[in-house]
């Protein structure tokens, strides 16, 4: 009788199979950060654009009234977007003026301020 040595051993086929599975749980640990990171990125982009427009308003807000800058709604304040709560803070006075917009929005395990400024100019 001859032996056929053809084929794999036991052995052989349990260490593919655990090869396999390490390789499997290191693919799925990967997707699970890359989704992490896809979120964060959508809500970090959601909290820019909120801040644009704020920006945005503000400088139509400022250009509406003769002379620039005079109109009342003009002025600090708070609002909160979709979960971006935002600050503006714009000065009383001067003929170019820094606007500060403070933005904060949730995060993994904690919450991100940002702060972007930007000059208006209010003279004639």
């Amino acid at each position: 009788m001859t032996r056929s040595t053809a084929g794999f051993t036991i052995t052989e086929v349990l260490v593919a199979i655990i090869v396999l599975a390490v390789g499997i749980l290191a693919l799925a640990g990967g997707s699970t950060g890359a989704t992490k990171m896809l979120s964060q990125g959508e809500r970090s982009t959601w909290a820019a654009a909120v801040a644009s427009a704020r920006i945005e308003t503000l400088r139509q807000v400022a250009n509406r009234t003769a002379p620039r800058c005079t109109d009342a709604a003009f002025a600090s304040g708070t609002a909160t977007t979709r979960g971006v709560a935002e600050t503006w803070a714009v000065p009383a006075t001067g003929n170019a003026r820094v606007v500060l917009e403070i933005i904060a929005y949730k995060k993994y395990g904690g919450t991100i301020t940002d702060t972007i400024a930007t000059i208006i100019g209010c003279g004639t």
